[in-house]
């Protein structure tokens, strides 16, 4: 089942589509459902979800930061840094 929509787009979104359609060889319209389709990260099940709460850090904002702290950390053992 396929269904319709009309988009008002703005001069500069739809020059980029018509870009990478020409670039492609497809049709603006097949571009701009491959940009639609790909999950945005909110639509992205968290795979360390089910662990908040789970136990405790002593870090007040790791059940909402916890991307941010995995990051620091692997960027710290990259860089062969000692805590």
């Amino acid at each position: 089942m396929t269904h319709s929509i009309t988009l008002d787009l703005p001069e500069a979104v739809y020059k980029k589509l018509v870009e990478k359609a020409s670039k492609n060889g497809k049709h603006i319209e097949e571009i701009a459902i491959e940009k639609l389709a790909v999950p945005s990260p909110e639509d992205i099940p968290d795979p360390l979800d089910e662990f908040i709460g789970a136990f405790s850090s002593g870090i007040p904002d790791l059940g909402l930061n916890h991307d941010k702290y995995i990051g620091e950390q692997i960027m710290r053992e990259l860089r062969n840094e000692q805590e």
